[in-house]
């Protein structure tokens, strides 16, 4: 989109805050779009591919992984920004990195990594994807990272809402990897993000809910009578009851769950309408400085996304053999995490001698936290095969 095409309360390529480290601007790219390139290119995001969201890599084909879904939120959010007349490449930026930081086996893996963590100041999937984009990345000659602009950076950062209440609330209760960075280039984390990162953040929850329905269908976890009593689900699949009967069970279920995901788009465009004309923001800045987000769903909406994401977790992400699969990857990330801390030098040689020259105990252990989080699924299985199976060949 021409940058006159904006709505005042875009972020405007011409008014970036620019970029850590200055680079000289591209002649054919804005700085949100050479932002989206560099992400699409990264280590980090062909990565995703093999990194599950619920199941481990190899349960299926079908089911969704990190990299799918990244590309599901940023279509999700080029829709919604395009609607509103907003930024539409900082939208996917921030949509497209958002899971970046994610660790192998989903959020099992993040719980398991945070839990080994616990004497180290924890482990945040959010934080990681700001220290991946911002330090881990190492393919550029003049610095570390991929030196993203000052609005994708915010965006990935606190995209669900302002992390500190005042600009001089102190920063010790923030993940280690935010306040490090924030300490080097100031990313108001006592302010919302902007409209663009609001988008991406509830274009998450349509796109995971969204296809958490789908793939706990698809994988016999719960059934189609349960999931078609849920509020909205229920609607939807009545309708299309309605305008195609006898309809085969594979096709009935798309049609109904398109349904909810439209349904859920609709009612954000209502409801992210009625606000911004009530704030009527003349800036970017101005959305940042408001008191609630601008982009929202309504009260009603927010609280049927809230009981079927009740539902997914009891039904899903809590049925025995996903517990089955969670106890399995629990014990390779807590295993791998006791072996490369107490033996560093069995990891790769820079990431040996990174955590070698570490200060403290501390130090080496997010070194080592941040080698586990990088694994993808089939890679970490491997590699706790290698170190703890007898017969495998290192």
């Amino acid at each position: 989109m021409d940058e006159d095409r904006l709505a005042p309360f875009a972020a405007h390529p011409s008014r970036s805050r620019g970029r850590l480290h200055p680079e000289e601007e591209s002649a054919h790219r804005s700085p949100f779009q050479r932002d989206r390139d560099r992400i699409i290119h990264s280590a980090a995001f062909r990565r995703l591919k093999h990194k599950t969201q619920v199941f481990v890599e190899h349960e299926g084909d079908y089911y969704r992984t990190r990299l799918t879904h990244s590309l599901e939120v940023a279509q999700i959010a080029r829709t919604i920004a395009r609607h509103f007349r907003l930024n539409e490449d900082l939208a996917e930026s921030v949509a497209l990195a958002h899971d970046l930081g994610h660790t192998p086996f989903g959020h099992t893996g993040e719980d398991a990594l945070d839990a080994c963590m616990k004497d180290h100041g924890g482990f945040d999937h959010n934080a990681q994807a700001l220290k991946i984009v911002t330090s881990l990345e190492g393919h550029y000659a003049a610095f570390d990272g991929l030196n993203l602009t000052w609005e994708t950076l915010e965006g990935i950062a606190k995209h669900n809402g302002p992390l500190l209440t005042t600009a001089d609330a102190p920063m010790n209760a923030l993940p280690f990897a935010i306040a490090d960075y924030n300490a080097r280039h100031d990313l108001a984390l006592h302010t919302r993000a902007s409209a663009e990162a609001q988008v991406a953040a509830l274009s998450d929850d349509i796109a995971y809910v969204n296809h958490d329905l789908h793939d706990g269908l698809r994988a016999g976890l719960f059934t189609e009578a349960e999931a078609e009593a849920l509020p909205l689900v229920q609607r939807c699949y009545a309708e299309v009851d309605r305008l195609y009967p006898g309809l085969v069970p594979q096709k009935r279920r798309h049609e109904a769950l398109r349904r909810v995901f439209g349904l859920m788009v609709d009612d954000l465009l209502t409801e992210t309408a009625t606000r911004l004309a009530a704030a009527a923001p003349a800036s970017m800045g101005a959305v940042q400085a408001l008191d609630a987000p601008v982009v929202a769903f309504s009260s009603s909406m927010a609280g049927t996304i809230a009981t079927i994401k009740e539902f997914l977790f009891h039904r899903m992400y809590r049925h025995y053999r996903v517990k089955r699969m969670r106890i399995k990857a629990t014990r390779v990330v807590d295993e791998l995490f006791a072996i490369f801390s107490e033996s560093p030098d069995l990891m790769p040689d820079e990431w040996s001698a990174a955590a070698l020259a570490a200060p403290d105990a501390t130090g080496r252990a997010r070194v080592v936290a941040d080698y586990i989080a990088g694994m993808t699924d089939r890679f970490a299985l491997e590699e706790h095969r290698i170190l703890t199976d007898p017969q495998a060949r290192a």
